[in-house]
């Protein structure tokens, strides 16, 4: 299952998994696009590896990458827990 966790303020939605079997988050980056529909790449926690990039220049996947490094404690705690909405007892 994948929850929301961050929309940016260019639309791009930044969304995370469960812990999975292997003890990795995956968080998935979406941009919406007029040409290509979406830009998007995967990113994988707690050592941050970067697959299946799709429209995004090498500067764009380093900046959103600060924004998932910068809140990556956040995004595990949050995985653990069943996404933002349970962890924060809404």
């Amino acid at each position: 299952m994948m929850y929301p966790f961050l929309t940016l303020d260019d639309e791009t939605e930044i969304t995370h998994s469960d812990v999975l079997p292997d003890g990795t988050v995956k968080v998935y980056v979406e941009k919406p696009d007029e040409k290509d529909c979406f830009h998007f790449f995967t990113c994988y926690l707690p050592d941050y590896t970067v697959k299946d990039v799709f429209g995004f220049c090498p500067e764009e996947v380093e900046q959103y990458m600060q924004v998932i490094r910068s809140t990556a404690h956040l995004i595990l705690e949050f995985s653990r827990q069943g996404g933002f909405e349970h962890a924060s007892g809404l």
